[in-house]
């Protein structure tokens, strides 16, 4: 299985950016233990961050050929950017959407995704474990064949 990693928007500041909310690791860590994590089961991955909404549908697209599945952190794309939502459903993506924290119980704005109607799933607040639980998501999804109908 291939799977595409994506980190929006000010998630390269973990570690640093409110860590009573998102923890203290770093992008970097976080990186290596999503490959590490996904190395072990067998699944091939490629992690990007980007702040830029258009960079975003830029490697969604060259990415998805070769991605059987994608989990997103959109960050604050979540609550407004319609313009990833469209790329994801345009491309058939098979898709999660994940956050480190719990945005139902955050501030009134983040309790609304645009993003998670185009996604087959909606992981939050487990910290860093949201991505772990999202790959082991999407390898019990895909079966014995690793390929999920998109």
């Amino acid at each position: 299985m291939n799977l595409l990693v994506i980190h929006g928007p000010n998630l390269h500041l973990l570690g640093k950016r409110e860590p009573g909310i998102y923890g203290r690791i770093t992008l970097k860590a976080l990186n290596a233990l999503i490959k590490n994590h996904a190395a072990a089961r067998g699944v091939k991955t490629r992690c990007f961050q980007s702040n830029c909404e258009g960079a975003i549908i830029d490697l969604l697209t060259a990415n998805a050929a070769w991605t059987d599945a994608l989990i997103i952190n959109p960050a604050a794309y979540t609550h407004y950017s319609y313009a990833i939502r469209d790329a994801i459903k345009a491309l058939e993506m098979f898709a999660v959407e994940i956050h480190l924290s719990d945005i139902s119980k955050r501030e009134p704005f983040r309790k609304i995704s645009v993003i998670k109607p185009v996604c087959v799933k909606q992981i939050k607040g487990f910290g860093a474990d949201s991505y772990l639980k999202a790959i082991d998501f999407c390898l019990a999804a895909a079966g014995k064949n690793g390929k999920h109908s998109k």
